[in-house]
């Protein structure tokens, strides 16, 4: 079985996400800070009428907050119920990744960053760490799920 993600970089690193669960992908628009959320939440974001909340994803995964420039997008995902935008620093390719290629990351430190990894696949002489889009969204937006 074949597993088709869009690859995408954050912090100079490789990720992809099932192409099942995107959306849409956005160039760069600013979003509105909503005081009281969580760090990681970068603000909201208006996609045709509807609200969603946007993902600062360097800082989710524990890497620091993204300083966004015109050249960042904004991935649309749908977790449960709730469109979630997900702000990377550039968008690559859908490759086509063997589902029995898939295999589970070191266990270095137990982390909460540590679950939202899916696995690791080889992808020529990369790795692309797979997210687990539930294990992102949080407790604040599963809520709203």
């Amino acid at each position: 079985m074949i597993r088709e993600l869009i690859s995408f970089e954050v912090g100079g690193q490789l990720f992809g996400l099932d192409i099942n669960a995107i959306r849409e992908i956005r160039a760069w628009s600013p979003v509105t800070r909503v005081p009281g959320v969580p760090s990681y939440i970068a603000g909201m974001a208006n996609l045709r009428g509807q609200i969603l909340p946007v993902i600062d994803l360097a800082a989710r995964l524990g890497w620091g907050s993204t300083q966004v420039s015109e050249r960042h997008a904004i991935i649309v995902v749908q977790i449960g119920a709730q469109m979630v935008g997900l702000i990377v620093e550039s968008v690559s390719d859908l490759v086509q990744v063997p589902a029995d290629s898939l295999q589970q990351a070191p266990t270095m430190a137990e982390s909460e960053e540590s679950a939202f990894i899916e696995g690791l696949a080889p992808i020529g002489e990369r790795m692309v760490l797979v997210l687990r889009l539930e294990a992102l969204a949080g407790p604040e937006l599963a809520r709203g799920a």
